[in-house]
């Protein structure tokens, strides 16, 4: 053969070699990638195939605007708060802005310690600035200063329908600035070894509730005297007594209520006020007497207590010493003319200021209360359509939709406010910075509902507990994370045709 023919048939051979190892090497690479899709569709734990990272929301969980523990709320239009146009607005504003007075007075400082842990915070003190430059005359305009500055809000406590009042008022008692046969029950200030943790024995403001302890020596702690060791004796002759009464029945209406005139032969008058407490939570000796069944529920009052305890004193002391808690006072600079001092710091006014739970409630919040009363007489329903101011606290006023109204001093006042043991509506009065309705508005619309028919192609796991987000690392927020949603499945694994494969390698080989 010649060489040119040689050459020619090498070089055809070699490009059919060529083509063929081409043509192995691309099935080799195509079945090397079947083989992998198959290989991960039944084994999905193979290291090689990324997870799927959560998809997260376009509408994350923002906190709530306030909260207040225990307690149900529903935002309202002013037309549906009851009563409201009917209400004396210019009165309200005047103790409004009473309060005010002390809310500004607070340092920046001090403030956020002191409210950051109360369900309206420093806020009131927005509103508390508009007041400061505006003087209304008439009703009118004290209604619409309420209406641009708070938005009405429905409270309870959770799963109630309504809240809860009482009444209370100062007593005036007969007393004497010494001890005699006649007034021989003493009024005491509080002692120097009554401890609390947290708080200075010295402090100004102690709370009102919780554990109170007895300082022996420099570390060991008790329990402080209840009631009857302190009616035994036990802090006697200590310099403590600041007035002394005639009847032990006066010294503990004169605690319940927290403050008290006491006047003197002489015609000279002390003031006194709520100063601290033994640690004991208070038990109502008028719910011990109805469950007794000695006085009726719906017969229930202040002065049914008295004339019960007058007319069976072996009975009274024991009824006294059901209820554990004792009050202490101290001595205030006041006039007669002047109203009692609130835990605010401020004189009350009479028909306006309330009590409330100092652990939820900013002192000068307005409430609005709501319901009928027996104002008139024991029998009587009045209607009772007012907006409150909170100035005052009590160890036994607990709960968010709870309060005792102030009534004034004297024996009126005391009739009235004895007979209060009612269910009321409460609309508490929120600044608008706080406003839950407005804030609302402000939250993405959450994304449109797919059709049953698109929904039914994907079927969702249950939903995933939300976890934090990496775009809010660092930051005290969570991010509500859906689950992947599902792919669709993989297309079949079609083997490729090794016939002809076979058959070029054969023919490769054979040439």
């Amino acid at each position: 053969m010649a060489p040119e023919a040689r050459i020619k048939i090498f070089l055809k051979n070699s490009a059919t070699a060529i083509c063929a190892g081409l043509v192995v090497l691309a099935s080799f690479s195509l079945g090397a990638e079947a083989a992998r899709r198959h290989y991960r569709s039944h084994h999905h734990h193979a290291p090689e195939v990324a997870a799927v990272p959560p998809r997260a929301l376009p509408y994350p969980q923002l906190p709530l605007p306030f909260e207040i523990p225990g307690a149900q709320y529903l935002p309202l239009a002013w037309v549906d708060v009851k009563g409201w146009s009917d209400d004396d607005h210019l009165a309200a504003y005047k103790t409004f802005r009473a309060s005010c007075r002390s809310i500004n007075a607070q340092t920046g400082a001090s403030e956020p310690k002191a409210l950051e842990q109360k369900a309206l915070g420093s806020s009131l003190s927005e509103p508390c600035r508009a007041a400061k430059s505006r003087e209304p005359t008439d009703d009118a305009s004290a209604k619409t200063f309420f209406e641009e500055n708070f938005s009405p809000l429905r409270i309870s406590r959770l799963g109630e329908p309504d809240g809860f009042v009482t009444g209370y008022y100062e007593p005036v008692l007969d007393g004497s600035r010494t001890q005699t046969e006649i007034y021989n029950v003493p009024v005491y200030r509080r002692p120097s070894n009554l401890f609390v943790r947290g708080f200075n024995q010295a402090s100004v403001s102690l709370p009102n509730k919780g554990p109170v302890y007895r300082k022996i020596g420099r570390r060991k702690l008790v329990p402080y005297y209840d009631r009857g060791e302190i009616e035994d004796g036990k802090i006697a002759g200590r310099g403590l007594e600041i007035a002394w009464l005639k009847d032990p029945t006066d010294l503990l209406f004169a605690q319940i209520q927290g403050s008290a005139r006491i006047k003197f032969d002489d015609g000279a008058t002390i003031r006194l006020n709520y100063d601290s407490y033994n640690g004991y939570p208070y038990t109502a000796v008028g719910r011990i007497l109805i469950e007794r069944g000695i006085i009726p529920k719906e017969e229930m009052s202040m002065q049914k207590i008295r004339e019960w305890m007058a007319q069976n004193p072996d009975g009274a002391k024991e009824l006294r010493r059901q209820n554990r808690s004792y009050i202490f006072f101290h001595e205030v600079n006041l006039s007669d003319k002047d109203e009692a001092v609130g835990a605010q710091g401020i004189p009350l006014t009479a028909g306006r200021s309330i009590a409330v739970d100092k652990s939820l409630h900013v002192y000068g919040t307005p409430f609005f209360i709501e319901g009928e009363l027996p104002i008139e007489s024991d029998r009587a329903k009045t209607p009772f359509h007012r907006l409150m101011i909170a100035q005052d606290t009590g160890s036994a006023i607990i709960g968010p939709a709870r309060a005792d109204l102030y009534f004034g001093a004297g024996a009126d006042a005391g009739r009235v406010s004895g007979r209060l043991r009612h269910p009321m509506h409460f609309v508490m009065l929120v600044p608008k910075s706080l406003d839950p309705a407005m804030r609302a508005a402000r939250l993405p619309v959450p994304d449109p509902r797919p059709s049953e028919k698109i929904a039914r192609l994907f079927p969702q796991p249950p939903a995933a507990k939300p976890v934090a987000s990496a775009a809010t690392s660092g930051k005290d927020e969570t991010v509500a994370v859906a689950n992947p949603v599902p792919l669709p499945a993989p297309r079949p694994v079609i083997e490729p045709v090794r016939e002809p494969r076979r058959h070029m390698k054969n023919r490769s080989h054979q040439q």
